[in-house]
């Protein structure tokens, strides 16, 4: 075997008394694509940033070229040419992709910037990767997959010979991964040795040559990929059989209409979009990048400017805010958790409670009623933090989801329309989730899933709507509810009609 570029041995990691990390040891070696995977929590991120020179080991040794290294920060790391690009995009929107690229280590003639160096060293490195954005465009008017090819393009420039990529798919659609895949396969061959994180275990079987599982700080396994299958990483990463991932329902669907919609219009986004719910019905929504599913339900919620007719358990209603909406015991939960669903630098309480805030203040604001409220929302949900005093930000995805999940239910609505449950989320954590929304279809409660991941959508569902270019252009349930059958309307080759999408 090719002797590894970069690796860990024995590695221990603590935050004061609380260990993270225990006898972690891991190599990556030139030319090999190496998937970390594990729950949320089980130490993928403190081990990237250890092995990229964010953090330094408690215990334990780092070894570059199999010598002892001590990085001593991350710009010594990338010096040495091991870069670690971020989940979230470490990019200045309103810089151009030249200035993004050189940010930080300027080339210079003298006392002046060498643009003409920098500007052919950038079209060399974008022409690498094969993206054709152009120096001079402002990172904020292009695309997620061509912000990617920016960040890879800016470690590339740094010279990198270890490549760490955390979640580089999670906001990139089916088409734009493969063309990343594409990228990471040309940079296999070149020699770079790629560390690569993704909780879509498809993508891992797809992309990576070996696999190491993480489970609670230790690493439980490393195999060849190709030895694995999905199934396999995912009860290694749980310790537990995956197999019975979406719960099967155990009550039957009441006839009862709780939200009738006709003629729902979202200007620019959706038209003439008409159908009904049932109580205690999961319905799933489906459709391409860009078929209006979002939009949809952001106006019906009162996000955006609609018109059309909305009944709710049989009464017409004007719906003009989510306020108003919430009060009508509707309630949405964003795709956005970070940016729009949660205040990240505010804790646990004033997140969970922000949203139903009356409840907890007559007329003022009762401290021991939201520490109750928290305390229920831990054990009921299973949201996991060293303290209740930690804010939002240092959790992880999947228990900060979980949390937006508690705060919705607050207001104890009666429909719930959850944009991308899982989005980010480790497979453990997904069970959990589905396991709550069949929990809440039981108990009556009507929930609409939007969800970009067929299997999701169509393993939780009674019955899948899908939406093409703002519009509706059926819906599948029973034996018909198939991957096969969604693809054809989200693409525009079969059609029900109105009737039957309805």
């Amino acid at each position: 075997m090719t002797a590894p570029i970069l690796s860990l041995n024995g590695v221990n990691r603590s935050f004061g008394p609380i260990q993270i990390l225990f006898d972690v040891s891991i190599d990556l070696r030139p030319g090999e694509v190496h998937a970390l995977i594990g729950e949320n929590g089980a130490g993928k991120s403190t081990t990237m940033k250890i092995m990229s020179g964010y953090l330094a080991p408690t215990t334990g040794e780092v070894r570059l070229d199999q010598r002892p290294v001590a990085f001593g920060g991350s710009q010594n790391a990338e010096a040495q040419g091991v870069v670690l690009i971020h989940q979230e995009f470490n990019l200045a929107e309103q810089l151009s992709v030249e200035q993004n690229i050189f940010l930080g280590r300027e080339l210079r003639r003298g006392l002046f910037l060498d643009k003409r160096a920098m500007r052919a060293q950038t079209a060399t490195l974008l022409d690498r990767l094969q993206c054709r954005v152009h120096p001079d465009a402002r990172v904020r008017d292009i695309s997620n997959p061509d912000k990617q090819m920016v960040e890879i393009a800016k470690a590339l420039g740094r010279n990198a010979r270890v490549l760490i990529m955390d979640e580089p798919t999670a906001v990139l659609t089916n088409r734009e991964a493969e063309v990343l895949f594409e990228q990471v396969d040309r940079l296999r061959s070149e020699g770079v040795a790629i560390l690569f994180t993704s909780h879509k275990l498809d993508e891992v079987k797809r992309i990576s040559d070996r696999v190491t599982v993480m489970r609670d700080g230790r690493v439980v396994l490393t195999a060849p990929t190709s030895e694995m299958t999905e199934d396999a990483m995912a009860n290694a990463m749980v310790g537990r059989e995956m197999s019975d991932l979406f719960p099967r329902r155990t009550t039957p669907l009441g006839g009862d209409v709780a939200l009738r919609v006709r003629g729902l219009t979202v200007p620019g986004h959706a038209e003439d979009i008409s159908f009904d719910l049932r109580r205690g019905e999961i319905l799933g929504m489906a459709g391409l990048v860009g078929s209006g599913r979002t939009e949809t339900m952001e106006g019906l919620v009162g996000l955006r400017r609609h018109v059309g007719q909305v009944e709710i358990e049989g009464r017409p209603v004007v719906i003009r805010s989510p306020r108003e909406a919430q009060a009508l015991g509707l309630v949405y939960l964003t795709e956005d958790r970070k940016g729009r669903g949660l205040v990240l630098n505010m804790g646990m309480r004033e997140n969970l409670t922000l949203q139903s805030l009356p409840r907890f203040a007559q007329p003022f604001l009762d401290r021991t009623a939201e520490d109750a409220a928290l305390d229920r929302a831990v054990r009921d949900f299973d949201i996991r933090a060293p303290s209740r005093a930690v804010r939002v930000r240092n959790l992880s995805g999947g228990n900060q989801q979980k949390l937006l999940i508690a705060k919705i239910m607050q207001a104890d609505p009666r429909i719930v329309i959850i944009d991308e449950p899982t989005r980010g989320i480790d497979i453990g954590t997904k069970q959990q989730i589905y396991d709550f929304i069949h929990r809440l279809s039981g108990q009556g409660v009507s929930i609409i899933v939007i969800s970009s991941e067929l299997p999701e959508v169509i393993g939780l569902s009674d019955r899948v709507l899908v939406m093409r270019q703002g519009r509706l252009m059926g819906a599948v349930e029973g034996p018909a509810k198939t991957e096969d059958a969604i693809v054809r309307l989200a693409m525009g080759l079969d059609a029900r009609t109105e009737g039957e999408a309805a």
